[in-house]
């Protein structure tokens, strides 16, 4: 193996998801994740603290992504409509990452601690966007309630993005899902 080999970040996350997918996350090491990958353990620690992390080391770059959307907004736009900004700004970074983004979320549906922390994930986002918010004049609870309903928003159209086969786009299934949001609370709530 030489000192240096190009792409190691992107080929252990490859390598993982395949084991993960194949054996599961519970039976394979960081050994095997390194080995498959053609690297050292080593390279795989200087990557990631754990073989939880590779399924969750872009999540501060989304959390980054949402606070400085909404951040970035001028004053005059709701706070509803900002985080919907966020969130259409978020999933554009998942265009063209469907087949990853489905594998990863079956990984995940899998294992109860993967499961854990994904929503410790969705928690921290919803904690960042409610502070932005709250840094924009938004009061509280007000703050904190448009940023879960925001993530929650995003949670249910990942969700169905990631189950259909042949997925639509990710920004419409979030508005579809935020329009729904909306009908709901304003008391026109479609029937099942």
């Amino acid at each position: 193996m030489g000192r240096w080999e190009p792409n190691a970040r992107g080929r252990l996350e490859q390598a993982a998801l395949e084991l993960y997918s194949d054996r599961g996350f519970e039976q394979t090491t960081v050994a095997e994740i390194a080995k498959r990958a053609g690297l050292t353990e080593r390279t795989f620690f200087r990557h990631f603290a754990d073989k939880r992390e590779v399924l969750f080391a872009g999540g501060g770059a989304l959390q980054e992504l949402f606070v400085g959307t909404v951040a970035d907004l001028p004053d005059s736009v709701v706070p509803i409509d900002a985080v919907a900004a966020a969130l259409e700004a978020v999933a554009a970074g998942f265009e063209g990452r469907h087949a990853y983004a489905r594998e990863r979320q079956a990984v995940i549906a899998a294992n109860a601690e993967l499961r854990e922390r994904e929503l410790i994930k969705l928690e921290s986002w919803s904690t960042a966007l409610a502070d932005t918010l709250r840094r924009r004049g938004v009061g509280d609870p007000a703050a904190s309630l448009i940023a879960e309903a925001g993530i929650a928003v995003f949670k249910v159209a990942f969700e169905r993005w990631v189950e259909e086969p042949d997925p639509r786009d990710l920004v419409q299934l979030i508005r579809e899902s935020l329009d729904e949001l909306k009908a709901a609370t304003a008391g026109k709530c479609g029937s099942a």
